[in-house]
């Protein structure tokens, strides 16, 4: 292996580690609105999700929904079921 890729790939590594995901604001915007024990929990939130994927990617689950274009469907039309859920409920 050469160096060029081995840097590429360190580069690429290293900005995916700096540059902070969408719950890092989320997070502080709870702290901020709420205060610590809110932020404190919406952390241990995303981490237990985190958590759910990945064990759900390890028995399989990622490679059924690759691979059947009706579950996919189904997956994407719950999820955004869920979102309109969740804009109906902040809104009331």
């Amino acid at each position: 292996m050469t160096t060029d890729p081995l840097l590429a790939f360190a580069a690429m590594s290293f900005l995916l580690i700096v540059i902070p995901g969408p719950s890092v604001p989320f997070v502080v915007g709870r702290a901020l609105a709420q205060g610590r024990r809110a932020a404190l929990t919406t952390v241990v939130g995303n981490t237990v999700g985190s958590y759910v994927l990945v064990v759900a990617v390890a028995l399989g689950v990622g490679t059924v929904v690759e691979r059947s274009i009706t579950v996919f469907t189904a997956l994407k039309l719950l999820g955004g079921a869920y979102l309109v859920h969740l804009g109906v409920r902040a809104i009331r």
